[in-house]
């Protein structure tokens, strides 16, 4: 088995070779082939110049040079498209996730788990700046997206390589990967990780990320839960409103017939009107959506399911989309 280590790197210049020295002492204990990726997420100061020497000395070294800064995400994402590993580790460039944490991720990857997501229990960083938001915000993703877990912000994770191949990221999604990965079948759990305090550089990180987070929670839930049937959501929308609308009309319709009430300057009747007409629109926009849906899986045959394992009689073969 082969083990891959994704690492992002964006202006990590004093970090760069003590992360690199400390992760080969414990991957040359670790009785498998291994490789380690740096993506250069467009660094400003020498990362990349020090990468660039670590990979002359070092085969096993893979280093991916973005042209600017993409964004943690996409640098999850070509680390995940670069690896060639059956096992993908990912880890921060900051030395704040140990590598010595690796071999347990990989025991319990063992157990028959196809992601294993850290849990920075004992957190070394600001409480009102950084622990907060991010304890908030891991209960509001574990409530929403049906997967819980104590910390979706823990870059330390090991995942399955037919796990990555059934992730498509963007945004700021890539702390969403195992709830995505949940919509796939991944069987996962969570283990509890040592944190360290940052020693160089400062955090690319602040609250200022939240908004980012919480609009990239709600495209994941709904990818998640209504992305092969958006009819069922943007129609429900648009039936309850075209129905509260028609109820209205039909009210004020009654009193101009019936009771001679004059319907001039009555706020009621433009709000009538105007919840048919957004019950319309809702109604068609599921319609498109579900055009686009089947355009997404029919053009690019896309499956609708992923296969775990095939039986037949007494074979049995494994087939992974």
């Amino acid at each position: 088995m082969k083990l891959s280590v994704v690492i992002p790197i964006y202006n990590e210049e004093e970090n760069i070779n003590l992360l690199y020295e400390e992760l080969k002492e414990v991957l040359v204990t670790i009785d498998h082939p291994h490789e380690i990726i740096f993506i250069d997420d467009g660094s400003r100061d020498t990362s990349l110049a020090l990468l660039q020497q670590i990979q002359q000395q070092d085969s096993d070294v893979v280093v991916v040079s973005f042209r600017r800064n993409f964004g943690q995400t996409a640098a999850m994402s070509a680390g995940f498209d670069y690896a060639t590993g059956e096992v993908i580790v990912t880890m921060d460039g900051d030395m704040q996730n140990d590598p010595h944490d690796i071999p347990r991720f990989l025991a319990k990857m063992d157990e028959g788990f196809d992601l294993v997501s850290g849990w920075r229990f004992d957190r070394k960083d600001a409480f009102i700046s950084r622990r907060l938001p991010s304890m908030i915000a891991n209960k509001i993703i574990s409530v929403v997206t049906g997967v819980h877990l104590h910390d979706y912000g823990c870059t330390l994770k090991t995942f399955r390589r037919e796990v990555t191949e059934g992730i498509q990221l963007y945004g700021e999604m890539h702390r969403f990967i195992p709830a995505i990965a949940s919509g796939v079948g991944a069987e996962i759990t969570e283990i509890k990780a040592n944190h360290r305090p940052r020693r160089f550089g400062t955090s690319k990180y602040g609250i200022s990320r939240t908004l980012r987070v919480i609009l990239d929670l709600m495209t994941v839930k709904f990818l998640l839960s209504y992305g092969t049937r958006p009819i069922q959501v943007f129609g429900m929308l648009g039936m309850i409103s075209g129905s509260i609308g028609f109820i209205l009309a039909l009210f004020l319709s009654i009193q101009k017939l019936f009771f001679g009430v004059s319907l001039a300057n009555r706020p009621l009747l433009l709000l009538a009107v105007l919840l048919i007409f957004i019950g319309m629109q809702f109604i068609s926009m599921g319609l498109l959506g579900e055009l686009q849906a089947r355009t997404y899986h029919e053009a690019q045959g896309k499956p609708i399911y992923v296969v775990r394992k095939v039986f037949k009689g007494s074979s049995r073969e494994e087939k992974q989309e």
